[in-house]
């Protein structure tokens, strides 16, 4: 198994480990300090030894950050994340804020007194993120000051060793270019930024930009690394030696010269003492690695990570790689909804159960390399966490009516795959029948939009909440995030969001998922990947249009679709979406399973005369 299901709970030891943090900054001499959820290469996920936040509050969210001071303790996090915070963390020691609707900043401001000293490890935070922190400390005349040694691993007595897994060659079968070529493209970007070397601190830059794989962190096939890329189409790689084979060396070797992890520094002020002018995204990059590039004399230019949009932007062989890994999850995924169909009636399944059947199902494959986040298999009230983590405290049984969600992915060296299935278990009520068919019509929406050239992921989210904003409802998440190559499921820079303002290009790959949540009781969403592309032209258009191909491939529980809510045009995509599920997956299904999915897949209107399925994004362009 991939995933696994302890308990991980460490808000029963929280007092005492607040209060040794509390004592190792009264030692030495500071008034608070601020624990992120974050390492020192910045990416969303980190390893076990850097989750320090979790360890402190209790809370195993993917983002966050929490501010102690002698007297106080605050935990901020975003929308995914409101109702879970205040389940796994102590709120009279870390009183929970959202952090768009509160940010840290005024918190800051309202509790920090003249003169006091908030402290941070300037490795876990970014230049723009400390910029806000410096400037809200000012606000009040405190002072916001960095620790080279971190007061929480000292504390951290039983803290886990950084990780040095082995490091592989991603083959040029699955990356479709040669890291030799993307090194090139780079420098030119280097050059055209008027600088002579970038530093690449996020574990994905610099697995795409090398095309070489790991497994330092869970779930997602990265090593911990950096890189300096120089205009010259040199480049240093700081890797530790004994995660790196022979031929895994001999490849680096030819383009790259090695260099252990600690050499880090000594590096950037060899950049600093020869006057170089280094580009860094301040966005991304550490506070600690811009210091030390400007104290040595480098000239620090901010600019985007250049690994970011070519990364985004999938070549025709990561395009075609992602559509087959997505028809293959679609086989192991029908073969879960058949098999829970079959045994959700009978009232002894629970969340663990389902999980562990459907990594199952995807390791029949032969070709999971590893789920490409940890499954969210959530009954009932569970369901209603966005982001829960199914536990063995957690777990619930699935023995009564309800609704049952699953969101889940894997990770195959031809693609990455993340989709989310909502299923009724025994008969749902109108209300939920009703919010799920406005999340299908808000997903439908997405799935059938067209778009000028130029359009962001930030104009079109609106569009998958109006069915939910009818009613005066809403969810509190993106409407879809970036997915990357067997790389990260969360890719940036596209989103579909309210803050997703990158422009969508074709080649790029975004998940779309509305949702619903009612605390307490249920959730809903419904997601599918979904890739950029051009549009077919039509008469009279005067701008060059681009459109969205459905990549994942799995019934949508029609026993919880009110079709009266539906448009024609939402029931000809639904009809022809099933339509194809069914001729993509049931030839390679058993055959015990197929006449489950032709039900499944049935058309709400077969009379309905079926339209072009270039239409509704389906096929191959």
């Amino acid at each position: 198994m991939f995933q696994v299901f302890e308990d991980y709970d460490y808000t029963t030891g929280t007092g005492e480990r607040v209060a040794n943090l509390r004592s190792e900054l009264i030692r030495n001499g500071f008034d608070g300090f601020l624990v992120p959820r974050s390492d020192e290469h910045q990416g969303e996920y980190v390893p076990a030894y850097a989750e320090r936040l979790q360890w402190l509050t209790g809370f195993s969210g993917s983002a966050g950050l929490a501010i102690l001071t002698r007297d106080a303790g605050a935990i901020f996090v975003d929308g995914r994340y409101t109702l879970q915070v205040r389940e796994q963390v102590d709120a009279d020691t870390f009183v929970p804020h959202h952090l768009i609707d509160h940010p840290a900043t005024r918190w800051i401001e309202e509790n920090l007194r003249p003169g006091q000293r908030l402290g941070f490890d300037p490795w876990l935070h970014t230049v723009d993120q400390v910029d806000r922190l410096t400037k809200a400390c000012a606000r009040v005349r405190a002072e916001l000051v960095p620790i080279s040694a971190n007061p929480v691993d000292a504390v951290w007595r039983d803290q886990p060793k950084p990780p040095r897994k082995p490091i592989v060659v991603h083959q040029i079968q699955y990356s479709g270019a040669h890291a030799r070529g993307k090194l090139a493209d780079l420098a030119r970007d280097i050059t055209g930024a008027q600088a002579d070397s970038v530093v690449l601190t996020l574990p994905d830059s610099i697995a795409w930009a090398f095309n070489i794989r790991g497994s330092d962190i869970p779930h997602t096939p990265v090593g911990l690394c950096f890189a300096i890329v120089h205009a010259m189409a040199k480049a240093d790689l700081f890797i530790a030696p004994e995660q790196l084979d022979e031929n895994t060396r001999d490849y680096l070797d030819d383009i790259a010269t090695l260099h252990e992890p600690s050499a880090l520094l000594g590096e950037l002020r060899a950049l600093g003492q020869q006057k170089k002018t280094v580009q860094i995204d301040p966005a991304w990059v550490s506070s600690s690695i811009s210091k030390t590039l400007s104290q040595s004399g480098a000239t620090v230019v901010h600019g985007k990570d250049p690994c970011l949009l070519p990364k985004a932007c999938k070549n025709e062989v990561e395009i075609e790689g992602s559509r087959t890994a997505h028809e293959r999850d679609g086989v192991a995924l029908c073969r879960f909804l058949c098999w829970f169909n079959r045994e959700a009636p009978k009232r002894r399944l629970d969340e663990i159960k389902a999980a562990k059947q459907l990594e199952l199902f995807r390791t029949e494959t032969g070709k999971l390399k590893d789920i490409s986040f940890a499954t969210i298999s959530g009954f009932g009230p569970n369901a209603a966490i966005p982001h829960y983590r199914v536990s063995e405290q957690s777990n619930r049984k699935i023995d009564e009516d309800g609704i049952y969600l699953v969101d889940s992915g894997a990770q195959y060296l031809d693609g990455t795959t993340d989709i989310t299935r909502t299923i009724a278990v025994g008969s749902p009520s109108d209300e939920m029948k009703d919010r799920f068919t406005r999340v299908l019509k808000g997903h439908i929406i997405i799935a059938m939009a067209r778009f000028p050239r130029g359009t962001s992921g930030a104009q079109l989210d609106v569009l998958a909440r109006k069915p939910l904003w009818d009613i005066g409802d809403d969810f509190d998440h993106g409407t879809g995030h970036g997915v990357g190559s067997y790389l990260s499921v969360h890719e940036g820079p596209q989103r579909i969001s309210k803050l997703g303002h990158q422009e969508l290009k074709p080649g790029m790959i975004v998940s779309n998922e509305p949702g619903y949540y009612k605390a307490e009781e249920y959730g809903i969403r419904i997601e599918n990947l979904i890739l950029v592309r051009g549009a077919e032209k039509r008469d009279g258009e005067e701008r060059e249009m681009l459109s969205f191909e459905t990549l994942s491939w799995a019934p949508i529980d029609l026993s919880l679709i009110d079709p009266s809510l539906l448009l024609p045009e939402e029931i000809d995509w639904l009809d022809d979406y099933h339509e194809q599920v069914h001729d993509r997956i049931s030839p390679r299904l058993r055959e015990k399973d197929r006449g489950w999915l032709a039900d499944a897949t049935r058309a709400i209107n077969p009379k309905r005369r079926r339209k072009s399925r270039g239409m509704f994004g389906f096929g191959r362009q």
